[in-house]
């Protein structure tokens, strides 16, 4: 048993802890164990009802590992602020970063600086909205780094059921890296309280945990019995000690309160006295700290019920304002709510960074105090408190927790102030907070000429996250009057791009059509032309295609290239040229056009809004389908420097990485194209499975690892992810269906392949695609050189006719390659060679080596695949080189 001596409230508290100290202990000795192999982190999780001593075991944990030499970060979650966004991991971490130099922080934190500083409060936000991901990754970088200048590291967060839910996706993203750091996390929370996102936050921390949540439990008897002895007298009779834990079911906090209360009334601590402890019991919680503070008077009670609308960075100052007392009244009753245990100075040790002065003696009190304001005058409290956190300078994101609790009056500056915290919280990475003022706003209401665009901005807000959340919110601002001119076409391209990204493409082109169809002749009527041809142009399920690319040809063929609209005509025009498998000369000289000295154009970058992300990787791709890899490679680079450098760490980056990954994957660097992609799939599963992006990331890696030989583990990430019919409603690059098939074959499922090749051919009709981009034509005709060298051999021809339209070394090569595997003899040795000769101009050098390997087989030359060989390692394809390599070492035949 944990028998502290007696006096201290959180002393008291620990009796019957040993259990829980002993694990404490045991991860702090663990954490500073210099012999340790390897850099491990641990996380450590205790549950329990209000009072049942968390927070005097978190305090402990404190206690215990300063004694070891660990630095200690601490932080607590309020009821009253879980819409604070970053409230809960700003206490932790602005300690150690206010103390730092700004210098020194910026060294420490490096390119998250300006990604991370804003949510953290130590530098203002740029003026672009914040990727709540890149922040939160931004964080976690944060936190590592500083855990290795900070170490031996121990994080403290008592009540995170109350912490704000950014802190608590921060959190769980960290603790998924706790591997890699020698960091101690130890994080105390009460059962139930929370649901949706912060609830499954808080589910994977606890599944990070190295051991199960332990739930704290309440005093046996004997220890309640030991615990009142300590505190009021060793003299205390059993039946005064068995009372004692009847009427406090053994809750160490009540029991602390309660003997509080016997000593204050000096009363005897027997039998006869017993009867009494239940009405003491009553003062020391709920009404009856009501009742208590009462006693106390009015302008105490005032302060307090100051201090708990303010709920963090409680000052004597500010409470004075909200209250309306004079200065010396406030630091009167500041004393007085210490001296009742109500209020406390913060420990010097974990004083926080917010300027608070004062803190409730526990949540309990706090939560207590919040309660019993009458609900008219908690709400007049509220607005008050919103104006005296506005004049103290604080910002309107500040106000706006108080703000939110207002009840809706017609107030316009309401209103304005709510649009004014959204940007706020938009800049530093708080969508969900944004989301809340522009929803409160709307409750006021806002006036009808302002009501649409905040709906506009609410589906502004909500565009990273909640795709669907911002079709309501952008459809009901469409249908309003009050948005025109360009705020209206950009919503409608917003609405159109949700609408993509919600897997609704065949809505987002009717979205699009019905506002141009409104729109005179010009810029705005142009660009709206140019996004219904984008999403046309990346749909799947096309229908009249030679239709829809004559009217785009006609409306490029009037573009120089002299604004952005003209500059998206001409790319989109080159991507569908490129997927029709047209000239590839004629492709490039139209996306070249397009470009400004060979750059991408003002406002049409990789971070830019008006165009959006689609279509630029439509750029890269038609260069990369082309044979101009070099210009592929560099857009896709800077795309990925773009967004790193922005902090966007979520679609965003992982399309950047897929996009990369698939100009390694034409260049045959399979090895960098491999990682590439992992690291595309990986950020792909945070944001969702089924979107558009995660099809991009799945199907470039299994034809990666298809190319590299490396069959089961393609098969195994499609069986794991989903790869595999229904298709999505958008164009994946490379094509599913010829890649599934060739997946289907390469694990012996042949007719399955055939049949997924098949239907490759019957999607890829209307639109007679590039060769390269969709190879089933080459990929069938070999699957049937066997059953039926017929159908193989129109297969081939109608493949050589593509390539040739299409005019890339490339493509020609790789048609060569096919007809030399349904030939044999004299014939395949000349065709494998003509293969060879086009596709070592090319520069894709997978596709050379496996010509040169299988040249090398078909004229049985050692030199041949000897070259094959050098260069199917050099770009990764290990079972091309493997194939090569046996062929050479059975040497029969060979010269």
């Amino acid at each position: 048993m944990t028998e502290a001596g007696p006096g201290g409230a959180a002393s008291a508290s620990l009796w019957e802890r040993d259990a829980e100290l002993a694990v404490v202990t045991d991860a702090i000795d663990a954490l500073r164990d210099d012999a340790s192999p390897t850099e491990m982190g641990s996380l450590l999780m205790f549950g329990g009802e209000a009072g049942i001593g968390k927070t005097a075991l978190l305090a402990e944990t404190r206690r215990i590992a300063e004694r070891r030499g660990c630095t200690v970060w601490s932080a607590r979650g309020g009821e009253t602020v879980t819409s604070v966004p970053f409230n809960v991991v700003r206490q932790l971490l602005q300690p150690a970063l206010v103390s730092l130099m700004p210098e020194e922080a910026r060294e420490y934190l490096g390119d998250w600086y300006e990604v991370a500083g804003p949510a953290l409060g130590i530098t203002d936000p740029g003026e672009r909205q914040a990727d709540p991901q890149g922040v939160c990754d931004g964080l976690v970088a944060a936190v590592s780094r500083l855990a290795k200048r900070e170490w031996p590291l121990v994080l403290l967060i008592d009540d995170a059921h109350w912490a704000d839910q950014e802190t608590l996706h921060w959190l769980a993203a960290f603790c998924e890296r706790l591997d890699e750091l020698r960091v101690l996390v130890v994080v105390a929370r009460r059962p139930g309280e929370v649901s949706g996102e912060s609830e499954r936050h808080l589910e994977t921390i606890a599944a990070a945990a190295r051991l199960p949540l332990t739930t704290l439990t309440a005093l046996t008897p004997d220890a309640a019995a030991g615990l009142t002895r300590a505190t009021v007298g060793a003299h205390a009779d059993a039946p005064f000690c068995r009372e004692v834990w009847a009427v406090t079911g053994g809750n160490p906090y009540e029991t602390v309160e309660l003997l509080a209360k016997v000593q204050d009334s000096q009363l005897e601590p027997v039998e006869s006295s017993a009867a009494e402890l239940r009405g003491l019991n009553r003062s020391a919680r709920g009404h009856g700290l009501v009742a208590r503070l009462e006693g106390l008077g009015i302008e105490a009670t005032r302060f307090a019920w100051a201090a708990a609308i303010l709920g963090t960075g409680i000052t004597v100052d500010l409470v004075a304002r909200l209250a309306t007392m004079r200065p010396a009244e406030a630091v009167r009753c500041a004393e007085l709510l210490s001296a009742a245990r109500i209020l406390t100075e913060p420990d010097a040790a974990n004083r926080q960074a917010d300027g608070g002065e004062l803190e409730f003696v526990h949540p309990l009190i706090a939560s207590a105090v919040y309660r019993s304001i009458p609900d008219g005058l908690r709400t007049a409290m509220h607005g008050i408190a919103a104006q005296v956190v506005t004049d103290s300078g604080l910002g309107a994101a500040a106000a706006s927790r108080h703000l939110l609790e207002v009840h809706p009056d017609d107030d316009e500056e309401l209103v304005e102030q709510m649009r004014e915290a959204a940007r706020e919280h938009l800049a530093v990475g708080a969508p969900e907070a944004a989301r809340r003022c522009l929803e409160r706003a709307l409750l006021e209401p806002p006036l009808p000429e302002v009501h649409p665009h905040v709906l506009y901005e609410l589906g502004c807000a909500t565009l990273l996250t909640s795709p669907s959340t911002t079709i309501e919110y952008l459809q009901a601002a469409l249908a309003m009057p009050g948005l025109e001119g360009e705020d209206r076409v950009s919503a409608v391209y917003r609405l159109s791009q949700a609408l993509l990204h919600n897997d609704q493409l065949d809505e987002a082109i009717r979205t699009v059509d019905e506002e141009a169809a409104r729109l005179e002749p010009g810029p705005a009527r142009m660009r709206l032309q140019a996004v219904h041809y984008m999403w046309e142009g990346i749909h799947a399920a096309e229908e009249d295609s030679p239709a829809r690319s004559r009217e785009l040809a006609e409306l490029a063929a009037t573009c120089t290239g002299r604004d952005n609209s003209e500059r998206a005509l001409l790319i989109l025009r080159g991507f569908d040229a490129m997927t029709h498998g047209e000239s590839a000369e004629e492709v490039v000289e139209l996306c070249d056009r397009a470009l400004v000295n060979g750059r991408l154009a003002p406002g049409l970058g990789w971070t830019d809004s008006a165009w959006g992300i689609e279509l630029l990787l439509m750029l890269g791709s038609a260069y990369a389908y082309t044979d101009r890899l070099d210009r592929a490679e560099s857009l896709f680079t800077e795309a990925l420097r773009a967004y790193e450098t922005a902090g966007w760490s979520g679609g965003h980056l992982s399309l950047a990485h897929a996009y990369v990954g698939l100009a390694h994957r034409r260049r045959g660097r399979l090895r960098d194209a491999e990682a590439s992609l992992r690291e595309s799939l990986r950020l792909a599963e945070r944001v969702g499975r089924g979107l558009p992006l995660y099809w991009s990331s799945t199907c470039g890696l299994v034809d990666t690892l298809l190319a590299r030989g490396h069959v089961e583990e393609a098969w195994s990430i499609a069986e794991r992810y989903g790869f595999a019919p229904p298709y999505p409603s958008t164009i994946v690059l490379p094509d599913t269906r010829s890649v599934r098939g060739r997946l289907l074959i390469a694990v012996g499922r042949t007719k399955e392949g055939v049949n997924e090749l098949e239907a490759a051919e019957k999607a890829c009709a209307g639109r007679g695609r590039n060769p390269v981009l969709a190879p089933w034509a080459g990929d069938l005709a070999r699957a049937l050189v066997s059953d039926d060298p017929r159908r193989a051999a129109e297969l081939a021809a109608t493949a050589r006719q593509q390539a040739e339209l299409l005019g890339t070394d490339t493509a020609i090569g790789e048609a060569l390659r096919v007809a030399a595997a349904l030939e044999t003899g004299q014939r395949s040795v000349a065709l494998h060679a003509q293969a060879v000769t086009y596709l070592e101009s090319s520069p894709c050098a997978y596709e050379h080596a496996a010509a040169r390997v299988e040249y090398g087989i078909a004229a049985k030359s050692v030199a041949e695949l000897n070259r094959g060989l050098t260069l199917a390692r050099s770009c990764g394809a290990d079972g091309l080189a493997a194939r090569a390599q046996e062929v050479l070492d059975h040497g029969r035949g060979l010269r």
